[in-house]
């Protein structure tokens, strides 16, 4: 019985160890496919500006009801054969908007340069996350409700920021997302280590939500500080 499942002190079961190994690696490999289709949406749309146009409240509108209208559909379809197809659908719209962050980078002289450390500023904060999700053993749990209470702060704050325009206030929004998705990476894979989450494409989505706001925000970051006309 042991080999099948665990239990805790309250009494409520736990998968096995070979259960929520098989979890994280079904992740590991799903999140890796999911950066294709996000490589090829941000391809496309740097390629055909098929997104550029949309600025202020009218990108706003898509990219909250295209984002929150794909999450709905994931959690529906997360124990089905659509689930994957579904996600990856998703994947590449975000890498679709994400091209309009791109295609401003990309006009600063050291713009590839930008996004190349990003990518692996990103990589490495994911690595550190996954490596301490593996060997901290206290229940970081506790987390979860003041983490959604930052990253609600931070929509609200990208939201009205849209408006407003301010560059000092992108700055710090995208410092705050860095540090708040990088405490979401660390939360949502030790949730998984820990067996609280068994689905692994609502794994994947979690964990692709936040390498993308950390990648995004750092991308951000850099280009207003380190941009060169």
């Amino acid at each position: 019985m042991n080999d099948q499942v665990q239990t805790i002190d309250s009494g409520y079961a736990l998968p096995s160890t070979a259960e929520r190994n098989r979890v994280l690696r079904n992740t590991y490999w799903l999140l890796a496919l999911s950066l294709v289709p996000t490589v090829l949406g941000a391809w496309l749309g740097v390629a055909t500006g098929i997104v550029s146009g949309l600025g202020g409240g009218i990108g706003l509108v898509v990219f909250l009801a295209g984002a929150f209208g794909f999450m709905f559909a994931i959690e529906k379809t997360k124990n089905s054969a659509a689930g994957v197809p579904v996600l990856l659908a998703f994947t590449f719209f975000m890498g679709l908007m994400l091209s309009r962050l791109l295609i401003a980078v990309l006009h600063f002289k050291n713009g590839s340069g930008l996004i190349m450390t990003a990518f692996g500023g990103t990589a490495g904060v994911f690595f550190v996350m996954a490596t301490l999700s593996s060997v901290i053993k206290r229940d970081l749990s506790g987390m979860g409700k003041w983490l959604f209470v930052g990253a609600l702060a931070i929509l609200i704050g990208g939201i009205i920021n849209v408006f407003v325009g301010s560059s000092t206030g992108m700055l710090v929004i995208s410092v705050m997302a860095i540090g708040i998705f990088s405490a979401y990476m660390l939360y949502d894979l030790k949730r998984i280590v820990d067996g609280g989450e068994t689905n692994y494409i609502s794994a994947t989505l979690a964990l692709y939500l936040d390498i993308f706001n950390v990648f995004q925000s750092l991308l951000a970051l850099l280009g207003i500080v380190g941009g060169d006309d």
